[in-house]
């Protein structure tokens, strides 16, 4: 099995989901696509990881809804005990950035405006989810203190990548108004 298919269970754990459900919620740990989720659900369905039933829809085609089995869980609580492989990083920002010597003042002030607003969403979006948990849930051993550290991971990410992005339009800004050797 691999994490993404771990990670799955994990959501399944919490709720049942029909796969584009699934695709959705996994988003903000892992990108994945409809064409690795629904192989992975398919596979793991055989291994009777999951189980699934259909909901019939009137207006729409008919949707599968998959569920954790207890040897689901169980092999969801085995993967905890094994080692964390190292962070993949794909940052296009930094890559462009590496390269920002390339482009006009101007364009490089519009990608961290851009990202900025970005994180700025971000910020808000894991606030909101820090407000509705009840401060009494966030005890180790309940899903609210999951949602917590890792709501406030997130905020402190967006907060440090706002800050950044803050930082170098303020040196963009700066240099925007010297005077070159140019035009002194």
């Amino acid at each position: 099995m691999n994490t993404l298919s771990y990670g799955l269970l994990g959501l399944l754990a919490r709720r049942e989901s029909s796969g584009y459900e699934l695709m959705l919620r996994i988003q903000p740990f892992w990108q994945a696509k409809h064409s690795q989720i629904y192989p992975l659900l398919a596979r793991m369905e055989e291994k009777q990881l999951l189980s699934s039933y259909w909901v019939p829809q009137s207006d729409k085609p008919d949707k599968k809804i998959y569920a954790i089995t207890e040897t689901g869980l169980q092999k969801l609580r085995d993967w905890m005990y094994q080692p964390i492989a190292p962070s993949v990083t794909k940052d296009e920002l930094s890559l462009r950035t590496f390269s920002l010597w390339l482009t006009e003042i101007g364009i490089a002030v519009d990608i961290y405006e851009e990202r900025r607003g970005l994180y700025l969403e971000k910020k808000r979006y894991f606030e909101g989810i820090l407000q509705g948990i009840p401060a009494d849930k966030c005890v180790c051993g309940s899903k609210e203190f999951s949602n917590y550290i890792l709501a406030t991971k997130g905020l402190m990410m967006a907060e440090t990548e706002l800050k950044w992005c803050e930082w170098v339009l303020e040196l963009l800004k700066r240099h925007r108004m010297q005077p070159t050797a140019e035009h002194a």
